[in-house]
């Protein structure tokens, strides 16, 4: 009988841990739950015996990879998967795969959440602007950027995106303008979203030279990963710059001293949020669980990324 962990020192919601149980059982799976783990020997010893795993943002690194003979198939629930080794992972046969799109919904509105905030100074109570009529770039228009030029629309925004591995006419077709360059996204947009993968192409890519080509008054949203923004960089465009914001639900290593330097231009959310909704758990959850079943029945792994 095969057997599948859920690993989350993050639980997923009680529901959604029902609906992963009954996936995995009625496939005639055994389910196994590890939450709220205290130390990570609690993990290596739990996934001793798994053949499958399935994880939130949970470390999956070489050491857990090594303690877990049988292991076949990890499964990140959720679109970024940098907490997983997947060359290690590659190297022991394992197969990783993500949930895209599961959270895609519950991210889009908290950047707009973070929008209107950032729109209106953080509601200290002073004048603020309207997001109507005001130009969104999304940096880069996978799922998420999607679901962000869907609720702008309701905004009454315009909306540009600059991806280079995005078909132009799937943006035209959403009613967003295709930019060719990442320099012309910044300087053309008031608001930038940043929804790029960390990988070394792009970390530390959005730094100073970048920021301070957008307009007067700009607001940058990262919902992505912290990596991808260089924080010195990002520090100094503040300084140079007075009258831009920027809001992130990845807190940067140098949050405090952007906190205390920048009051009222900052924000930074204490833990990441963006996933962080009943809807988004269960569907990336139950996802996860589906797709274990379809691994070991028919050999499906299309979300691997490994």
């Amino acid at each position: 009988m095969k057997k599948v962990l859920v690993a989350t020192e993050k639980p997923f919601a009680a529901e959604a841990v029902q609906g992963i149980r009954e996936v995995i059982e009625n496939a005639g799976y055994q389910f196994m739950l590890l939450e709220k783990y205290a130390s990570k020997v609690d993990l290596l010893n739990a996934v001793a015996n798994a053949d499958a795993l399935i994880v939130r943002s949970d470390k999956v690194d070489g050491e857990v990879i090594d303690a877990a003979e049988n292991l076949k198939l990890v499964v990140r629930a959720g679109a970024g998967y940098d907490n997983v080794d997947t060359e290690m992972a590659k190297a022991h046969g394992i197969v990783v795969e993500n949930t895209p799109g599961q959270n895609s919904n519950a991210v889009a509105e908290l950047v707009f959440g973070m929008a209107i905030m950032a729109a209106r100074n953080m509601y200290a109570g002073t004048s603020g602007f309207e997001l109507k009529g005001k130009r969104l770039g999304l940096q880069a228009f996978g799922q998420v950027g999607r679901n962000v030029a869907r609720i702008a629309k309701g905004f009454g925004m315009t909306v540009d995106a600059f991806d280079p591995f995005c078909p132009e006419e799937v943006m035209e077709q959403a009613g967003v303008t295709p930019v060719h360059s990442v320099e012309s996204l910044y300087s053309h947009n008031l608001f930038v979203s940043i929804h790029i993968p960390a990988t070394p192409q792009t970390v530390k890519s959005i730094g100073y030279d970048l920021i301070t080509l957008m307009p007067k008054n700009a607001v940058l949203i990262n919902t992505a990963r912290k990596e991808v923004v260089d924080e010195d960089g990002l520090a100094k465009a503040l300084e140079d710059r007075p009258d831009i914001k920027y809001v992130s639900d990845v807190k940067p290593d140098n949050a405090d001293f952007l906190t205390e330097k920048f009051a009222g231009r900052v924000f930074f959310t204490p833990k990441k949020m963006g996933a962080q909704t009943a809807e988004a758990n269960i569907n990336a959850g139950i996802a996860a669980a589906n797709q274990v079943v379809a691994f070991f029945k028919e050999g499906i792994d299309r979300f691997r990324v490994n």
